[in-house]
């Protein structure tokens, strides 16, 4: 990995601080009991970028309130036990949390996002839901993608917004095993801000054991062929839709709510799948798609949704 990329492990520590190690103080639903029958085999995971909720795209059909239902029982369909989100805003994470009630729901509330109570100020948070039946929470925090994590809002390395990683650790309520899972955003213009922001999250999950299990979910904003991916290979973590399908690249996950038409409009855009699940640790993937529903030539969002189906070793 190359130097620029790295954060050295004390200094890591010294700056992410209470961030990574202070669980968040948003209320909790445990689920009553354990499920019936042994416990069901592997689990599903859902990366989806739904787009923020703007004005801009209510004006042209693609408006939250017309796409939220759509929304919602596109990633339902894929029967997930994990949803990472992106780009979500407060009354959008509330209306999931409606349509799941199956579900918790955290990385919305605290840390706070900067100094705006309300509206959209070019930052949107990155979710984790999972499945009160299957799992208990054990710990779960987040930290900032800048010099300075333990700061919200903050932004360096001249990155366009600020960003952020989310992550959850949980515990399988048939078998007790633990996992953890990671939830992100990178940065949608600079380069350079990319590879600093994912180096301090691979330098943080790095601090577990090699074998311990990890996911890694979110819009990356680069392919398989940005310098990017190269240094999430050499920290450990494998592609699960490449474990399945091959290292091809398979086209776009971004499409502008566009879908299949997006490369007729865009024909000199190269840019292939940047919504991606890693994995790390001892995790061994059976399934991974692209999920490309429309309806009516309407599309849940201006990504693709992308599952993963994982086993813990």
């Amino acid at each position: 990995m190359p130097a620029s990329s790295q954060l050295p492990r004390r200094r890591f520590l010294k700056a992410i601080g209470v961030a990574a190690t202070t669980p968040w103080s948003a209320p909790l639903l445990h689920a009553q009991g354990r499920p019936a029958g042994p416990e069901r085999s592997g689990h599903t995971v859902v990366t989806a970028n739904i787009r923020v909720a703007l004005a801009e795209d209510e004006a042209v059909g693609n408006g939250w309130d017309g796409r939220r239902e759509f929304c919602a029982t596109v990633i339902r369909a894929q029967q997930p036990d994990i949803v990472c989100l992106q780009e979500v805003l407060r009354g959008q994470f509330e209306d999931l949390q409606t349509a799941w009630p199956e579900f918790n729901g955290l990385g919305f509330h605290g840390p706070e996002m900067d100094a705006h109570a309300t509206g959209y100020h070019g930052i949107a948070k990155n979710p984790i839901f999972y499945s009160r039946s299957r799992y208990e929470l054990v710990a779960a925090g987040g930290f900032w993608l800048s010099e300075t994590p333990h700061l919200p809002g903050s932004l360096t390395w001249g990155s366009a917004r600020a960003r952020h990683v989310n992550w959850v650790r949980l515990r399988v309520r048939d078998g007790g095993r633990q996992f953890r899972v990671l939830n992100t955003h990178l940065d949608h213009g600079s380069q350079p801000a990319r590879e600093k922001q994912i180096g301090l999250i691979l330098a943080e999950s790095a601090l577990y054991p090699v074998d311990f299990p990890q996911l890694l979910a979110g819009d990356f904003n680069v392919d398989a062929t940005n310098p990017v991916r190269e240094l999430v290979r050499q920290a450990g973590w494998d592609d699960t839709y490449a474990a399945i399908h091959g290292p091809v690249d398979p086209g776009f996950t971004y499409h502008g709510f566009h879908g299949p038409e997006y490369r007729r409009m865009k024909p000199m855009s190269k840019t292939g799948k940047i919504d991606f699940v890693f994995v790390r640790g001892s995790v061994e993937t059976h399934a991974s798609e692209i999920i490309r529903d429309g309806r009516e030539g309407r599309f849940p969002s201006d990504h693709y949704f992308v599952t993963a189906r994982i086993s813990l070793g």
